[in-house]
């Protein structure tokens, strides 16, 4: 392990450690975690500044107050149709006479300000969307701290090209925990590493008990606050085969030594056994602050970044093993994880298109994986030896999710027939 290439991601090496107030650039600024990022910058406004922000463009209200309380240069969002009622709320936001903040709009928009001039680019937007941002930032050089972890998933091989050492920094919980334990010692002393589960609204549920759940069941999650795709890839377990993948990629650490332990809690966020048979263990509260504060600080720690435990309250922290039978999205996404190129995409895009489907009432909850399972069958062992692009991964992205929309479509039919 230690003659392995550098991680993605090392606590021990720091890509342009920068002191002083940091610029930043928050991608996806309406949505959970850009709005729990901005909480923590308007609480340390000695620390950092927000130079832009980028949403989808559904909330343009919320976009608008939050460019006015920073501040910002520029204000981008995906749709452009969202452009006039974004230009009129920032004008009832700013008031009369004071100069608005540019606005930039369309499909690019995003990777445009991922790529301006700042310190550190926040990639929170959701789904795979978020691959040309990521590429973007790393290209031009800016600090990455990743919460879009499907861009890593589907530009694997992309984001290894381009990022130096010790320039991603992960904002998920669990590889914000692994990222601090691993400071504890060197690659060579890691044994394995150890991504908890909370385990989702349905731990402990068979698969047959799981053919009618329904989706409002499915998206109370039971530690987490989070949006509907997360919180349903929390509910199938999917997002904790994504972040089996991610780990691998992150960490240069084999699939054969990444394990997943379900911890209804949500306290121990990921753990680190080393060669001496110790174990760390990253521990608080659930709340994404921590890891947001460990994405867009690092090395530094943010003072009271996020609420820590009260130690004179009695708990009791429980761990168990994940059942592959009522949850096989991890050991299919080591599958396509071991198989590389094209397939982690189109097992993101094919759950992606099924979480819609699963939402919109017209695929039941075993069926998100079901239908995921027959297009990874379907698309079979992605060619080798061949270096992949961003055009490979959109044209698998985009069959992938013209069969998902095909066998969803084809269960419907056949459940009502």
């Amino acid at each position: 392990m230690s003659d392995s290439p550098a991680p993605l991601a090392d606590p021990h090496l720091v890509f342009d450690a920068t002191e002083g107030r940091r610029d930043l650039v928050i991608l996806g600024s309406t949505g959970s975690i850009g709005t729990q990022a901005i909480d923590l910058v308007l609480r340390h406004p000695d620390r950092f500044r927000v130079t832009a922000l980028s949403a989808a463009g559904g909330r343009v209200a919320l976009l608008a107050e939050q460019a006015r309380q920073l501040r910002v240069r520029t204000v981008a969002v995906a749709a452009p149709e969202a452009v006039p009622a974004l230009r009129e709320a920032l004008r009832e936001q700013y008031g009369t006479g004071e100069a608005l903040p540019e606005v930039l709009a369309g499909p690019d928009a995003a990777t445009q300000l991922a790529a301006s001039d700042c310190h550190t680019v926040l990639n929170g937007i959701t789904g795979s969307i978020g691959l040309a941002p990521t590429l973007a930032a790393l290209e031009a050089g800016r600090t990455l701290a990743l919460a879009n972890k499907e861009s890593l998933i589907v530009g694997g091989p992309l984001v290894k090209a381009l990022a130096a050492p010790g320039q991603i920094i992960p904002v998920d919980s669990e590889h914000a925990a692994l990222f601090q334990a691993l400071a504890a010692g060197t690659r060579a002393d890691v044994r394995k590493i150890v991504v908890t589960a909370s385990g989702g609204p349905f731990r402990g549920r068979t698969r047959s008990e799981l053919a009618n759940v329904t989706r409002e069941q499915a998206l109370a999650h039971p530690t987490w606050a989070m949006g509907p795709v997360i919180t349903i890839n929390s509910a199938t377990l999917v997002n904790k085969g994504l972040e089996v993948i991610e780990a691998h990629l992150l960490y240069d650490i084999p699939f054969d030594r990444i394990e997943v332990v379900v911890h209804p809690q949500s306290y121990v966020h990921s753990m680190v056994e080393f060669t001496d048979g110790s174990t760390l263990a990253q521990a608080t509260p659930p709340d994404m602050r921590g890891p947001i504060a460990i994405g867009l600080g690092w090395p530094q720690r943010i003072p009271d970044a996020a609420p820590a435990f009260d130690w004179s309250k009695a708990s009791s922290w429980e761990f168990f093993p994940l059942d592959d039978e009522a949850f096989p999205s991890v050991g299919l996404a080591r599958h396509v994880g071991t198989l590389g190129a094209t397939a982690p995409a189109v097992f993101n895009a094919a759950n992606e298109e099924c979480v819609d489907a699963f939402l919109a009432g017209r695929l039941p909850f075993n069926g998100i994986m079901d239908t995921v399972t027959a297009v990874v069958a379907e698309h079979g062992t992605p060619a080798t030896g061949t270096s992949l692009t961003v055009a490979d991964v959109l044209e698998a992205e985009t069959w992938a999710r013209a069969r998902a929309r095909e066998l969803s479509a084809k269960a419907t039919a056949e459940a009502h027939a």
